[in-house]
């Protein structure tokens, strides 16, 4: 009897971490309630994720099969495979004319990856980092668990959702900031910072000592202007980039960050310990991705098309108000005219016409409420087909 008590005492001990009580990212949870309409034999235009419906490049497909064949996937170095790093730096000065020290890029799995190597070697606990509202939300809960504090600036049309040099040190006058992290193309607006705006911010925070993270993920899919890498600006950014999203490789896990050289050793020692390095398969299929632009810029143009569809097809149906729908694969319309509550606008929307997307509650605290995310990565074929059930559901009757 007094070992059970004993036991009992010992296990009201073992506690979750506080760090890993971060909330859940919506997006995960619409996704699910979609499957359980699929699997009840529905059909469900998925517009809630930002996946694309195209695979990644033949070229890489071709170079995993080539590399599966031989049979032998070992560890590569922690920083990834010499030569798929010069590739990256290659991309930097064919894309951007820009040269980058393939020793200051480290492979990562994913952007996700590339966070908390970037997180953690640059802050420390307490650090406060200032993010854009509306905002990708792994952001600031990402930085939670980590001990750092994220601090919300909200963006608005009178700078076109950019945040601004101003903003910024504004921010840093009432409590210090440590960083700042902005993303163009943005998730979930869509929006994309001009040179100016670009060059106005990074001058602001390196004034100020406040260390600046360029997420770059969706490089490659811009529409309205091409898109500035922070690489152009300064070699003290950090800048973060992925196969995700232009190379249709969601799931094989791979990205990379760009690191100034005083962070390389921290980051490599890092990754060292977190996950020895990223998944061979994965990088050798990256590699080879590049010779695969031809194939991706196809499907660009497919998400050009589905985005000119919502833009002429929303607004029949009353969404007339959205960010601008710069670049990515998303648009972020104000839904309030419909219902004050996003969320049960978007619960609406799924179980009553089959459209799935996310609230903007997930993304923006101050006013997403008021908003959702479409997502336009899948085929035209299907975003033709949303616009169509979402016209049929909200002018029944």
């Amino acid at each position: 009897m007094l070992d059970v008590t004993l036991r009992d005492k010992a296990k009201s001990l073992l506690k979750p971490s506080s760090r890993g009580n971060v909330p859940p990212f919506m997006v995960m949870d619409v996704m699910a309630a979609a499957a359980k309409i699929e699997a009840e034999g529905g059909n469900v235009v998925h517009m809630e994720v930002g996946q694309p419906a195209a695979p990644a490049p033949q070229t890489a497909i071709a170079a995993a099969r080539a590399a599966l064949d031989v049979g032998k996937i070992d560890y590569t170095a922690a920083i990834g495979i010499p030569s798929l790093r010069k590739r990256i730096s290659r991309h930097y000065r064919e894309t951007y004319a820009q040269d980058v020290d393939p020793a200051r890029i480290v492979i990562t799995t994913g952007s996700s990856g590339a966070f908390v190597l970037a997180f953690l070697s640059a802050f420390e606990p307490g650090d406060r980092v200032a993010i854009t509202s509306p905002g990708y939300p792994p952001y600031r809960h990402i930085l939670r668990a980590l001990g750092c504090e994220p601090v919300l600036i909200e963006t608005t049309s009178a700078t076109r959702h950019a945040l601004t040099g101003e903003m910024l040190l504004e921010a840093h006058r009432k409590t210090p900031l440590k960083g700042v992290l902005v993303a163009s193309p943005a998730n979930p607006t869509g929006t994309m910072m001009t040179r100016e705006a670009m060059t106005d911010l990074i001058a602001a925070a390196d004034s100020a000592g406040i260390r600046f993270i360029s997420d770059e993920i969706y490089h490659g899919l811009d529409y309205a202007f091409p898109a500035v890498t922070a690489a152009q600006l300064s070699s003290e950014a950090i800048i973060i980039n992925s196969f995700s999203k232009y190379f249709c490789m969601t799931g094989w896990r791979v990205g990379w960050i760009v690191v100034p050289e005083g962070l390389v050793r921290s980051v490599e020692t890092l990754q060292q310990n977190l996950s020895i390095s990223v998944p061979t398969l994965s990088q050798i299929a990256a590699e080879a991705a590049f010779d695969g632009c031809a194939e991706m810029d196809v499907i660009k143009h497919g998400y050009e098309e589905n985005r000119r569809i919502l833009i002429d097809g929303l607004p029949k149906v009353g969404l007339t108000e959205f960010l601008p729908v710069d670049g990515a694969f998303y648009l972020y319309a104000d839904v309030s005219k419909f219902n004050s509550d996003s969320f049960e606008f978007a619960k609406a929307m799924l179980q009553q016409a089959h459209v799935a997307a996310t609230p903007g509650v997930d993304f923006d605290p101050f006013h997403g409420k008021s908003f959702v995310r479409f997502s336009y990565s899948r085929s035209t074929q299907e975003i033709s087909e949303a616009v169509a059930r979402i016209t049929r559901w909200l002018t029944k009757g």
